[in-house]
């Protein structure tokens, strides 16, 4: 496998505080998740995936909890969780065309992560800050991927919030799914959209 990615630093390595680049600034401002409609094969083989998800889990994380895991869906597991979903909502007497959204919602891509939020109760770190360090690794596992040419969509949908389905995965009851991000080829472009404004949203304080 050609490796995407220099290695990881060794531990105490002094680091730059800032890494100029302008290809860096052109994905940033261009960066746009594909529509999960338009997501194909290929998709990141098992060593690339194990690559990308060691960049991704290079995010703030306050004391070094490491408060996530990942739970990885290729192959027929994708076909497996769907079909355990789709049980999940025949059991509670769902319309048909749920149940068959549900049995086919893993096969977007070929390869689908679901990042969970697994905090760690230490006494000292809020739960809020270890969730939104799930929530920047979701965020830079997309980053990582389509730097590495693979598109991809963070998704929740209602299996992300649904307890029977989070123990299909084996998430436990202090856990939560960050998301579902599915990575694959995108086979046609995804229309810009509308971006909340910015400016009404800055406010700079002054104290006086």
């Amino acid at each position: 496998m050609t490796k995407r990615f220099p290695p990881p630093p060794q531990r105490d390595a002094p680091l730059a505080g800032a890494r100029p680049s302008a290809d860096a600034r052109a994905l940033l401002a261009l960066r746009k998740s594909a529509n999960k409609l338009v997501l194909g094969a290929p998709g990141p083989d098992p060593a690339e995936l194990d690559e990308l998800l060691l960049v991704a889990a290079r995010v703030p994380d306050h004391r070094k909890l490491g408060p996530w895991r990942f739970v990885v869906l290729e192959g027929e597991a994708r076909f497996r969780f769907g079909a355990a979903l789709a049980s999940i909502l025949k059991g509670r007497s769902a319309p048909e065309v749920q149940i068959e959204d549900a049995a086919k919602s893993m096969l977007r891509a070929p390869v689908v992560v679901a990042v969970i939020s697994s905090p760690v109760e230490d006494g000292r770190t809020p739960v809020w800050e270890q969730e939104l360090s799930a929530g920047a690794l979701c965020y830079n596992l997309l980053l990582a991927a389509n730097a590495s040419g693979w598109a991809g969509v963070w998704l929740t949908e209602w299996a992300a919030y649904d307890a029977e389905a989070a123990a299909v995965l084996g998430v436990q009851a202090h856990e939560r799914i960050a998301g579902f991000v599915h990575l694959g080829t995108a086979k046609a472009a995804t229309p810009e959209r509308v971006r909340a404004e910015t400016g009404p949203r800055i406010r700079r304080w002054t104290g006086a």
